[in-house]
């Protein structure tokens, strides 16, 4: 299926000043396939565009997405995503870049096949991450990763009580809990002891951290159940809250008695990747897996 007359979007990291003259090029090869080129704010001022868009806007306007960043700029470009669902390029202009498919001149190189359908679709689900206080909604988000509840920088043990579709799982005492999706298996949650899932399998983990019984350990669930986590521990020290962190970007405090819940959203985050992928070959690469 051609994408030739459509929308293209551009997201891009607050530094892309840096690569002005990649985005000059890349911005000119589109319009050799695009109807419509909508922008950033960051993209916008390079290019000297009269408009500018928030990300919803080009998330919901566009076709294709173009996110020049690293997986940082992925992450908060998934928080913003729509029911639309658009295709999303991601280029690596970070470090690690497991979740960026292209470099700056592969993406180049790919564009002919991409605008004429010749890809392979990486469709990832998010988690819709909701606080509720005294039984109102306070704070509802996406999560492309991960979700974890810990006390900030202050290693101190909380209570969490937690239930999968209303029935008692367990109650955790431990540093936090990380609720992660399989896109996120690779990041926290594996760092804390928990499995790399593969990215199809419709899974959710949940990763206690430093739990005190030893026989804790990680669980993955059906990604069609709802985790609800309340919190049954105060702060301990007023400038050390208990916080729940939204893939390591986005911080809320939280109150005992607080209630999260957790679930598979309704949106998805649809990745373009070409033929050729291999992610075991991704997992050797970027994580010395297995070597």
């Amino acid at each position: 299926m051609s994408l030739s007359p459509k929308k293209v979007g551009i997201i891009t990291k607050h530094t892309i000043r840096e690569h002005g003259d990649y985005l000059k090029k890349l911005v000119n090869e589109l319009k050799k396939y695009a109807r419509e080129i909508l922008f950033d704010v960051h993209a916008g001022q390079i290019i000297g565009a009269k408009t500018h868009y928030e990300k919803s806007q080009i998330l919901s306007r566009c076709h294709l997405v173009i996110v020049l960043g690293g997986d940082g700029t992925l992450l908060k470009t998934a928080r913003s995503m729509v029911k639309k669902h658009p295709l999303i390029a991601g280029v690596n202009f970070g470090h690690l870049g497991f979740l960026t498919a292209f470099t700056p001149q592969i993406l180049l190189s790919s564009l002919p096949k991409i605008f004429a359908g010749k890809f392979c679709p990486d469709e990832r689900f998010l988690l819709r991450v909701t606080i509720y206080r005294n039984n109102k909604k306070k704070y509802t988000t996406l999560a492309l990763n991960d979700a974890v509840i810990n006390q900030g920088g202050f290693a101190r043990l909380i209570n969490l009580r937690v239930e999968v579709n209303k029935r008692r799982l367990a109650n955790f005492r431990a540093d936090g809990l990380i609720i992660s999706s399989p896109t996120g298996s690779t990041g926290h949650s594996l760092s804390a002891g928990g499995p790399i899932i593969h990215p199809k399998i419709d899974g959710i983990v949940l990763t206690p951290l430093c739990p005190v019984k030893l026989g804790v350990r990680p669980i993955i669930i059906p990604n069609n159940r709802q985790i609800i986590i309340r919190l049954e521990t105060e702060w301990r020290a007023e400038k050390k809250p208990i916080v729940l962190t939204i893939d390591g970007q986005e911080t809320v405090n939280l109150k005992r008695g607080d209630v999260i819940r957790v679930r598979k959203s309704s949106r998805n985050f649809n990745m373009i990747r070409m033929g050729g992928h291999n992610y075991y070959r991704m997992l050797r690469q970027k994580l010395n897996w297995g070597e």
